[in-house]
C-alpha cells in the first residue's frame, strides 16, 4: 500500500496544462488547493504576502514533479494585483482557473466595540481583495472564451455565527458578486462559483482552541469532524474542472452538514 497521500486525491485530467492562480495560497486551504490543483498537472502561480510561506508551499510543490511559482502580492492593492497578472503571463501564460481565497480576519469582535479601520480592514482584506484579483484576470478570460473562477465565502455568510459582523457582510458580498459575475459572463463561456468553509482545521484553529474544545467543536457538526483543507480543495478541483462544466453561480457550503441550504 502507498504512503502517498496523493494517492486519495481527486483527479481530473481536463486540468492537466492548464494555469491556475490561487491567492490566499501561502498556507491552510490555499495551499492545499494549490497542491492538488498542481498534483493535476496545473501549472499554479501561488499569492500570498509571507515569502518564506509561499517558498515552502512551491518547493513542495516542485519536489513532487509539478509546476508552481511563488508571487508575493497584496490582494487589496490595484498595483500588486496588476504586477501579479504580468507575473503569472509572462511565465505561463493567461489563466484558466483562479481561486480566489485571499481573507480572513473573522476572529470575533462585538458589533458595538466595532470601528471603522477594523471593518474597513476586513472589507478590503475579503471582498475588495477578490474584485481586484477576479477583475485583473476577466479581460483575457473572456478574450479566450474559457475560464472557471472560484471564489471563497464561509459559514458566516450563511447563518449567524460568532464571527464579527464585517467579516459575515463582506462574506456575503462574495456570493452576492459570485451569482452577478457568473449571471453577467456567462455567454463567454466562463463559469463564477463559490466555495464556503465552516470551520476547517488549521495552524491557526490549533493555536486558539485547545484539543478538547476542538473536539467540541467537532461533536456539533452531523458528520462528526472538523473540516479539512483538503475538502475544501477537492471541491474547488471540480468546480474547477469539466466535471462542473454546466454549473456556474453556486456556492457549495462545505460545512459537514451544519448548513444545509
Amino acid at each position: 500500500m502507498s504512503d502517498d497521500p496523493r494517492q486519495n486525491e481527486p483527479r481530473y485530467p481536463d486540468l492537466a496544462g492548464k494555469v491556475a492562480v490561487v491567492t490566499g495560497g501561502s498556507r491552510g486551504i490555499g495551499a492545499a488547493t494549490a497542491r492538488a490543483l498542481a498534483d493535476n498537472g496545473v501549472k499554479v502561480a501561488v499569492v500570498g504576502r509571507d515569502e518564506q510561506a509561499l517558498a515552502e508551499v512551491t518547493d513542495g510543490i516542485t519536489a513532487r514533479g509539478g509546476q508552481a511559482l511563488a508571487v508575493r502580492a497584496d490582494c487589496t492593492e490595484d498595483a500588486d494585483v496588476k504586477r501579479l497578472a504580468d507575473e503569472v503571463i509572462g511565465r505561463y501564460g493567461q489563466a484558466d482557473v483562479l481561486a480566489v481565497f485571499a481573507g480572513g480576519n473573522g476572529m470575533p469582535v462585538p458589533t458595538a466595540n466595532e470601528n471603522a479601520a477594523h471593518w474597513r480592514e476586513v472589507v478590503e482584506s475579503d471582498l475588495t481583495s477578490t474584485f481586484l484579483t477576479t477583475r485583473v484576470f476577466l479581460p483575457a478570460m473572456i478574450e479566450q472564451r474559457h475560464g472557471s473562477i472560484v471564489t471563497m465565502s464561509s459559514a458566516a455568510a450563511r447563518q449567524p455565527a460568532r464571527s464579527n459582523a464585517a467579516y459575515a457582510a463582506a462574506k456575503a458580498g462574495i456570493i452576492a458578486f459570485t451569482r452577478h459575475l457568473a449571471n453577467e459572463i456567462a455567454a463567454d463561456g466562463i463559469r463564477v462559483n463559490c466555495v464556503a468553509p465552516s470551520a476547517v482545521e488549521n495552524d491557526r484553529m490549533r493555536a486558539w482552541m485547545t484539543e478538547p474544545q476542538r473536539d467540541e467543536l467537532a461533536a456539533s457538526f452531523p458528520l462528526r469532524r472538523i473540516g479539512r483543507p483538503a475538502d475544501v480543495a477537492a471541491a474547488t478541483l471540480f468546480l474547477a474542472s469539466e466535471a462542473s462544466a454546466w454549473i456556474t453561480g453556486i456556492t457549495i457550503d462545505i460545512a459537514g452538514g451544519k448548513i444545509m441550504v
